[in-house]
């Protein structure tokens, strides 16, 4: 047995039996799951994907319960919502994530030595997941499927918002490993809402191996202050797009428009528009009011509002502000530098874009932009693992270590060494 699962936990770690009890039982069959073979964890995803078809109308019975109850903004309320568009986007995520190639076991790297061993790099999976996140009902089942194609078993804590849609889709992922001859064990989620399994979740170090959170601002605070487990996090979404003084002006409409409003409470929507004071009384009022007219409002500067002048005031909190809704700050800038500046002093490290037709430019930008992805002549918003071909994500990391952007199958794993011999002895 592991070290880790027969060493008991400490009598004021905040970790009420259920989720000791779930982590136990997903360390067993995370064992399992590693061990079984590709055609295995596709025939999982696939009957999951099957199951979750077949459960449509439950599914959009529970969900409608939870938009219902729902008094949240109207763009959180939109990444809440589903219909059959998007429970069918679900499906085709899971058959997605079959077809990509089989992470564990791979060798990332092999070399031999002069005593004539052979060493070898192979992806494994980390073990098992604590996946903490908020209303997206989506969010549950991309996780799970990038889980089971990983290797990786996973403990699911979505939040109080969405927990019967949850539900629903949780048991057609345990469907799809039950028709594959897999625990089900391997993809849990607590019986309630209740916020101490966040905390049991957070205290479970060496039950639980790798905690993401993918929500707002203060939850990923909250869990990378309080967790005893390592943390893949993510900071906001507070992504820019620069217009620069050479852009095609009509892309940059499309562009723009795109990056805010094509789902604004996504975290990659572009929350700050940055255009190039070369250009800025000549585009600024055309991009303006293609905004405006789809319900846009808007926090500008005080050089955006000497060319509109009707335009609000922006503060510096405005543009440190992920709005995650149709909400944009504005600011004119001297060329790529200021952008650049603008983008150090606000961005939170997760997508920026620029757009031009100066190579110069736009390879000054993205070698100056310190975010985990970084765009050129594209709207923000294809900073997604589906889009990345990932087939889907568990999140965008924007920190230094493990992984940086989309987290798809390769980032949820780790690796051990493999030596070789053939009889050497050390001496």
């Amino acid at each position: 047995m592991d070290q880790a699962v027969a060493t008991p936990a400490r009598a004021d770690a905040p970790q009420p039996d259920v989720i000791r009890t779930m982590a136990l039982a997903a360390r067993v069959a995370a064992r399992v799951l590693a061990r079984s073979t590709t055609e295995t964890r596709n025939k999982a995803l696939s009957a999951a994907a099957a199951a979750l078809r077949a459960a449509e109308p439950e599914l959009l019975a529970a969900n409608a319960r939870d938009v219902a109850a729902f008094s949240g903004a109207a763009s959180f309320r939109d990444r809440l919502t589903l219909n059959h568009e998007r429970v069918e986007a679900m499906a085709q995520g899971l058959e997605q994530i079959a077809a990509l190639p089989d992470p564990v076991g791979h060798v990332m790297a092999q070399w031999d030595r002069p005593n004539g061993l052979r060493i070898r790099r192979v992806a494994t999976p980390v073990g098992v997941i604590g996946m903490i996140y908020e209303s997206r009902p989506n969010v549950g089942a991309d996780a799970a499927a990038l889980c089971i194609k990983s290797g990786n078993a996973v403990i699911l804590r979505g939040g109080s918002d969405s927990l019967n849609s949850a539900r629903v889709i949780h048991a057609a992922m345990q469907a799809g490993l039950a028709a594959a001859g897999l625990p089900v064990e391997c993809v849990q989620i607590p019986p309630d809402a209740d916020r101490a399994h966040v905390a049991a979740m957070l205290g479970a170090a060496g039950l639980i191996d790798l905690i993401i959170p993918r929500g707002g601002k203060s939850l990923v605070e909250r869990v990378c202050a309080e967790a005893r487990v390592p943390v893949l996090a993510h900071a906001e979404g507070l992504c820019h797009t620069y217009v620069h003084a050479a852009a095609d002006l009509e892309m940059a409409r499309r562009i723009v428009l795109n990056a805010k409003l094509r789902r604004p409470g996504i975290c990659g929507a572009t929350e700050t528009l940055l255009v190039d004071q070369a250009i800025a009384p000549k585009i600024l009022p055309g991009l303006i009011e293609d905004l405006a007219t789809r319900g846009c409002t808007f926090r500008a500067d005080e050089r955006a509002r000497a060319i509109i002048p009707d335009l609000p005031a922006a503060t510096d909190a405005d543009f440190a502000t992920e709005w995650l809704d149709a909400v944009l700050s504005v600011a004119v800038v001297d060329g790529v530098e200021d952008a650049l500046a603008h983008i150090a002093r606000y961005g939170s490290a997760h997508t920026e874009a620029i757009v031009t037709e100066d190579a110069q430019a736009a390879t000054t930008f993205l070698n100056g932009t310190d975010s985990a992805v970084v765009m050129w002549n594209a709207s923000t918003q294809f900073c997604d693992g589906g889009e990345f071909g990932f087939g889907a994500e568990i999140g965008i990391a924007t920190g230094r270590f493990h992984a940086r952007g989309p987290v798809g199958l390769e980032q949820l794993t780790t690796f051990r060494y493999e030596v070789i011999g053939t009889g050497q002895v050390r001496p």
